[in-house]
């Protein structure tokens, strides 16, 4: 099992996703990526390294760095694409 940390911009989204329909969604992507980050499907980020993404629908995804040396994934973002 990996840890999951929140970045402060992750913990502002996550408010929005807990009033929106995608809470539910949201919550079993967190507990896939607790259990398996690597589980597809899930896109690489290309501009930066051990980075992924796993969508919650067509506009919003879940962003993500993984660091496996410390067992622990640290949610990035949660609402916009993350380069908004």
């Amino acid at each position: 099992m990996y840890k999951i940390v929140f970045t402060k911009q992750a913990v502002k989204d996550y408010e929005k996703v807990r009033t929106s329909n995608l809470k539910a969604k949201a919550g079993q992507i967190l507990k896939t990526i607790s259990e398996n980050p690597y589980k597809k499907p899930l896109e690489k980020l290309t501009d930066k390294e051990n980075t992924y993404s796993k969508r919650l629908n067509v506009q919003h995804r879940i962003v993500y760095e993984i660091f496996d040396q410390e067992q622990t994934v640290k949610i990035i973002r949660m609402w916009t694409h993350y380069g908004e």
